[in-house]
């Protein structure tokens, strides 16, 4: 009998969906959902029914490892204990994301976790390691956060190909996936990373996604957020003492965009003016506000608490990185003033950039 296939985004009753998925898997049940990548078939590990089931699917890849996914990229210590600098880097960076991060485990540790889940440590961990992921997805972060034990989640080619599987108790279809591809693959060391499979994200993505990124947001992107971004430049330049163009090379990246940018504007001419002898303006040409560009961002300054519901709206999980920068509220548009309403702009720019910035790049950096 063909599992059923519920389009969870069609229907009124979206959190009873999700409710009957999580009470499947809590039953020994195979559920397929949703990522951002591709389909998988999702089960619990601490069922040992489920675990032959999900082997049944792999089409004869029994040998082949789990993959864990997550619902919070926290989680991930509850699975191989302190995840070290580099880790934590990776995954505030990556997660959520497309990309699976495979870490070595002591043997301590792998012992204590697969007790504590009531898991056979074979099925968690590959020779001392183990592959975790972090979905972006709203479905299957719903699902997985509800459910209190390792999720693993191994691909299918469709939803509607994974009904007629007997291995398959129900599918949550959310129409075609972001990317349609498979994730990326990183292994994790002490002093970097290796890639084990280009995904979604190569080589030149990750290393920029890696590096330290300032992003200022307003919404048209030619007046405030550019006039931010410059004054940024120049300040981090100052307190690092090298030339605004070695920024880039110190793995430190400033930009700005717009919520309701026109891509190749140039920057507005009081702006240009305002900033003259300090910050060059005349080179920008306006961007849109991107899911990329939130992902890549360590910190998102805004100019306005719509601006923050728009960087939200885009990515929820962004919220924890994203403030106006003007912490007592909105930073008012100038589009339309002189070039002496733009020069007051800049001053008080400048102060609060300088402020924002002494608060974070300690961090950051």
């Amino acid at each position: 009998m063909a599992a059923p296939v519920v389009p969870i985004f069609e229907i009124g009753d979206y959190d009873g969906q999700v409710t009957r998925a999580v009470e499947l898997l809590g039953s020994g049940g195979v559920v397929v959902l949703p990522t951002e990548t591709v389909y998988g078939a999702a089960g619990r590990l601490d069922q040992p029914q489920t675990v032959a089931r999900l082997k049944g699917i792999r089409n004869g890849s029994e040998g082949k490892p789990f993959t864990i996914h997550l619902a919070r990229r926290e989680d991930a210590k509850r699975y191989i204990g302190d995840p070290g600098d580099i880790g934590v880097r990776l995954m505030k960076k990556l997660w959520p994301g497309p990309v699976a991060l495979t870490f070595d485990v002591p043997p301590e540790v792998r012992a204590n976790v697969a007790q504590q889940f009531g898991v056979s440590e074979s099925d968690l961990y590959d020779n001392g390691t183990i592959t975790l992921r972090c979905p972006d997805h709203i479905v299957a972060t719903d699902v997985i956060g509800r459910v209190d034990a390792p999720i693993a989640l191994t691909v299918v080619s469709s939803p509607a190909d994974a009904a007629n599987d007997d291995n398959v108790d129900f599918i949550l279809d959310a129409g075609p996936t972001r990317f349609s591809r498979p994730s990326t693959i990183l292994n994790v060391k002490s002093d970097g990373y290796d890639i084990v499979r280009a995904g979604v994200y190569d080589e030149r993505i990750i290393e920029r996604l890696l590096r330290t990124t300032i992003l200022f947001v307003c919404s048209g992107n030619t007046c405030r957020s550019p006039m931010a971004e410059a004054i940024a430049r120049t300040v981090i330049a100052d307190q690092l003492h090298v030339s605004e163009d070695e920024l880039e090379q110190k793995g430190i990246i400033v930009m700005s965009a717009g919520s309701s940018a026109m891509p190749g504007t140039r920057a507005a001419t009081p702006a240009i003016e305002a900033l003259k002898g300090v910050c060059d303006l005349t080179r920008h040409r306006s961007r849109p506000l991107t899911i990329e560009l939130i992902h890549q961002a360590d910190v998102i300054f805004t100019m306005s608490r719509n601006h923050n519901a728009a960087v939200t709206g885009l990515v929820p999980s962004a919220i924890e990185k994203t403030t106006t920068l003007d912490p007592a509220g909105d930073i008012d548009d100038p589009i339309g003033g002189d070039t002496t309403l733009y020069q007051k702009l800049a001053v008080e720019l400048r102060a609060l950039v300088e402020k924002r910035l002494a608060e974070k790049i300690p961090v950051l950096i």
